[in-house]
């Protein structure tokens, strides 16, 4: 994505009506580069606003692997069933009310492939919540009910190829062997893209990353 597109979202979020907090939602398949995107929006908002805004991941939403474990559904981790959905939809509804002065987020920890509760804070300065995730726009029962949550709905794509390739590097730095590359993306990785591409509710914005 380049920089006249971030400008310009830059633009249209900081030129919303002052009042109540903003709600972005930033959907996207795996290996799309939602995180990066993400960081670089925020970034460029707090340039023009010093903490106005503030990043909320879905990943901190993951089902703890014991869960998954029990559930049959570690094969599948990353898939829409392996999120604590419900949990999101009461986060996002304290978000949106804005009457705390800090909300505690969770945050997933990647080294540790796990989700610290509380591992971050929103506090009342921010105005513009930049929710970051797969499966925000999924047009899917549960997930539905998010949408009206969102004041912005973001949705980023790029091909399948190109999605496969960055997928296969993204789990090569990993030290997995070929086989088990294999089975991580084509087994999960790209069906779970290939459900956000194809069944994710129309977006205000649609960029290409």
């Amino acid at each position: 994505m380049g920089k006249d597109q971030i400008a310009s979202l830059v633009d249209s979020l900081l030129a919303r009506p002052t009042g109540p907090r903003t709600l972005v939602a930033l959907a996207g398949p795996p290996g799309v580069g939602k995180s990066t995107l993400v960081e670089q929006l925020r970034d460029a908002l707090n340039a023009q606003t010093p903490g106005v805004a503030q990043i909320v991941p879905m990943d901190g939403f993951h089902l703890d692997n014991a869960v998954l474990a029990e559930k049959g559904l570690m094969p599948r981790k990353g898939a829409p069933e392996t999120f604590d959905r419900a949990g999101l939809f009461h986060l996002l509804t304290r978000l949106r009310s804005d009457t705390e002065d800090d909300v505690f987020i969770p945050v997933f920890d990647r080294e540790m492939e796990l989700s610290r509760a509380a591992g971050a804070s929103v506090p009342s300065t921010c105005r513009i919540v930049l929710v970051e995730g797969n499966y925000l726009l999924l047009d899917r029962p549960g997930w539905r009910d998010l949408h009206d949550l969102f004041d912005v709905k973001v949705l980023i794509r790029t091909d399948e190829l190109t999605l496969q390739h960055r997928l296969v590097r993204r789990w090569k730095g990993y030290g997995l062997t070929t086989e088990a590359i294999s089975a991580k993306v084509e087994g999960n990785d790209l069906p779970n893209a290939r459900l956000v591409l194809n069944e994710s509710v129309k977006a205000d914005v649609e960029l290409d990353n």
